[in-house]
């Protein structure tokens, strides 16, 4: 049974990239809990679009701002408050890392090359999700 409001259960994240000396780099940030490695995401907030909401989670996660170059037609599901959440995701170019955001004493956060994002990610999901943008987006 849901014990948190309904809109706690729509979020939306950012798959945040940039290129480095001609490779390609992704961003991501440790969860708040288990410490595992994922994308910044978070629950949209009402008076923002998804696109909006998932940059802002960005800023507070991970300490980046960025523009929005894609979004994903398929959703990542989990279970959470006695709930299932629907995450939106979205392809970030990172134009500018900050030395300072909201919850840097809360997460860390790494830049790591694409081909060794499957070694520190655990979940099959976002790997499935990382590739479809990869495939489509920035290696197409």
């Amino acid at each position: 049974m849901k014990n948190r409001p309904d809109f706690f259960y729509r979020q939306s994240g950012v798959i945040p990239f940039y290129k480095e000396d001609g490779k390609l780099k992704i961003v991501l940030v440790s969860s708040r809990k288990r410490k595992r490695w994922i994308f910044p995401k978070g629950i949209i907030e009402n008076h923002l679009s998804a696109e909006e909401s998932a940059l802002k989670e960005a800023y507070e996660e991970a300490g980046i701002k960025g523009i929005v170059v894609a979004g994903i037609s398929e959703n990542y599901l989990y279970e959470k408050w006695g709930g299932t959440c629907e995450v939106q995701y979205f392809l970030m170019e990172v134009t500018e890392k900050l030395d300072s955001w909201p919850e840097k004493n809360l997460r860390k956060r790494i830049f790591i090359d694409l081909e060794k994002v499957e070694k520190v990610v655990d979940n099959e999901r976002l790997i499935e999700i990382l590739n479809t943008f990869t495939e489509r987006e920035l290696k197409g």
